[in-house]
């Protein structure tokens, strides 16, 4: 499952739970690709819950996206990913540090207040 909000001009919420298959996959990005359109220097809220990783025909999906996906980023210079699992928000986090221009912090479930703070700053 995937719902993707915006949150005003320049924010974005987004949802993430079970498993992304090829068609799930290319929804997602199509909503975040709609959802995103006219934001700059936005912000972004991840949630992260019982999250599978994706099939393989969703990786091809994401993969043939990439080039939009990279102009997608550059809209944004904060991410904040809640999630309980800690593999997730190590890893999240890892990825904020080698995308240029993106700050990514990872916060618990308990730290949404935090998170929501930190995004507002």
């Amino acid at each position: 499952m995937f719902e993707i909000t915006r949150n005003g001009d320049d924010r974005l919420d987004m949802v993430f739970s079970g498993k992304l298959d090829k068609e799930g996959m290319r929804a997602c990005l199509d909503e975040l690709f709609t959802q995103a359109r006219g934001i700059e220097h936005g912000r972004m809220l991840v949630h992260v819950g019982d999250f599978q990783m994706p099939t393989a025909g969703a990786l091809g999906v994401e993969l043939s996206h990439l080039p939009q996906l990279f102009r997608l980023i550059r809209q944004f210079d904060r991410c904040a990913v809640i999630c309980a699992k800690e593999w997730i928000r190590k890893l999240s986090e890892i990825e904020g540090a080698v995308i240029p221009g993106l700050q990514v912090k990872s916060f618990t479930p308990q730290q949404e207040v935090e998170a929501q703070a930190w995004l507002a700053s």
